[in-house]
């Protein structure tokens, strides 16, 4: 299994007619294979939208997408409104829970860590002995490495209530020494966006 994680950057106030019109579409796209998600950002990079797309493989992802293309299913015509566009194909961790409907948020947290290469293993086996207690506080919704794009990067993913519930929780973790958990390595870089899902994404 692989999930694409696209990013794209849009031009200033065009955030709700993007959503409108790739909602318009998101029914036709979904007969040829699940969304995970679609957020835009709240905090962080602004006029930015952020959709997850798990495939089986490469191969799959490649069908998948001309088929929709084809048929004239996908994409929105939202070209008028992009800047830039990124993809990159993460694999998920092995402790992570498959993507599907459910309402959790309706406050995300993607956080974005660069490691030293070889550093990512000793990242999840750290991860994997601590994550169900961390859990109890609140809930993990995703966690990736990068198979292609910009390498050696962890992507977590996390749900919150509101910024208060989020403040509290890190906090909280952090107190009781839940959070994080010692892996031995740090990230050379760090970045964060709090994301709101659109009206849309099975993921609210």
């Amino acid at each position: 299994m692989i999930h694409e994680i696209r990013t794209y950057d849009l031009k200033p106030r065009s955030v709700p007619e993007f959503e409108k019109r790739a909602g318009e579409m998101i029914e036709g796209r979904g007969k040829y294979s699940p969304l995970g998600g679609f957020w835009s950002t709240e905090v962080g990079p602004l006029n930015q939208v952020v959709h997850i797309w798990p495939y089986e493989d490469l191969n799959a992802r490649t069908d998948i997408r001309g088929k929709a293309v084809a048929a004239g299913a996908w994409p929105p015509n939202t070209s008028e409104f992009i800047v830039n566009m990124q993809s990159d194909i993460y694999l998920p961790a092995p402790f992570m829970t498959p993507l599907g409907d459910r309402e959790i948020g309706p406050l995300y947290e993607m956080r974005i860590y660069t490691y030293a290469p070889g550093d990512i293993p000793k990242v999840i086996e750290a991860w994997g002995g601590a994550i169900e207690e961390r859990q109890k506080y609140s809930p993990l919704e995703g966690a990736w490495y990068t198979e292609i794009g910009g390498l050696n990067k962890w992507v977590h993913l996390w749900a919150y209530k509101d910024f208060a519930e989020r403040t509290k929780v890190r906090a909280e973790t952090r107190e009781k020494g839940v959070w994080p958990p010692p892996s031995g390595v740090s990230p050379v870089k760090q970045e964060n966006k709090i994301l709101t899902p659109m009206n849309f994404s099975p993921m609210q």
